[in-house]
């Protein structure tokens, strides 16, 4: 009797403090970088930023906040004052997630960045973030879609990609290495197939593109998702406090009519 009397106010206490457990705060989660991350306007459509489909899986607690542009690099980032009011909002709690390189890495651009400033940018937004108590993420930039003769996806951000890795470790901030992981899953679609996740068009086929598209850069609504899927797969890795924050949805079940 007293085992059972102690059990059941051990159950009780777990009850209370489950009701009375604090709710997460709200927070906001702040995208920084070039077009492969952007919200795209409608003429452009079905090209379509990561950062999209990204900001549909968390709960009511977060706030995606999508400040990535088109043709932006981490020098005209800054220099176009763009980083600043994101800086200046941020909170305790609040995420910025940094996917430069794209741009900074192309000597002919305007954005064209050099490799020691490249690093230098990626440490004050990483040490800005911090002193607002809020948490940085660095990303590789995403894969463009491009294969040897022999059918092996290939990197075309060798350089600034491991400039971003070095910089995750010598400042100790958490990684996405979201130009491995994208490569690879373009080598598992393969030459032909990985055309479906990029915004490729024949004559015709949409109304915002009556000649055509032949892009390897920019990514579809399908490409989009698949993108933002790995960058979500490693917050859960990496075990963000953010992770907690996804939406679990349950699978649909397939009822079948003939079971009774």
């Amino acid at each position: 009797m007293v085992n059972r009397l102690f059990a059941g106010a051990a159950v009780l206490v777990l009850w209370l403090l489950s009701a009375f457990a604090p709710v997460p705060g709200k927070i906001t989660v702040y995208l920084i970088g070039d077009s492969t991350m952007s919200v795209k306007e409608v003429k452009n459509y079905p090209e379509t930023g990561w950062g999209m489909p990204f900001a549909t899986f968390f709960d009511e607690t977060v706030t995606v906040d999508n400040r990535a542009q088109n043709g932006r690099s981490t020098k005209s980032f800054l220099a176009e004052n763009r980083w600043q009011p994101v800086a200046s909002a941020l909170k305790e709690g609040d995420y910025v997630l940094i996917q430069f390189g794209h741009n900074d890495e192309v000597p002919t651009k305007k954005s064209y960045t050099p490799e020691a400033d490249f690093k230098a940018n990626l440490v004050r937004f990483v040490a800005e973030t911090r002193a607002r108590k809020a948490q940085p993420v660095l990303i590789t930039p995403v894969a463009r879609r491009k294969f040897d003769a022999a059918g092996k996806a290939e990197g075309t951000h060798t350089v600034y990609s491991e400039i971003v890795r070095a910089t995750a470790r010598e400042q100790q901030v958490p990684l996405i290495d979201l130009d491995r992981e994208s490569q690879a899953l373009l080598q598992q679609f393969g030459v032909e197939n990985s055309r479906l996740l990029f915004n490729q068009l024949l004559p015709g086929e949409h109304p915002n593109y009556p000649d055509g598209k032949e892009d390897n850069t920019h990514f579809n609504e399908l490409g989009a998702r698949k993108m933002a899927q790995l960058v979500l797969a490693d917050i859960r890795a990496l075990r963000l406090e953010l992770a907690g924050r996804i939406v679990q949805r349950a699978a649909a079940k397939t009822v079948d009519p003939q079971a009774r």
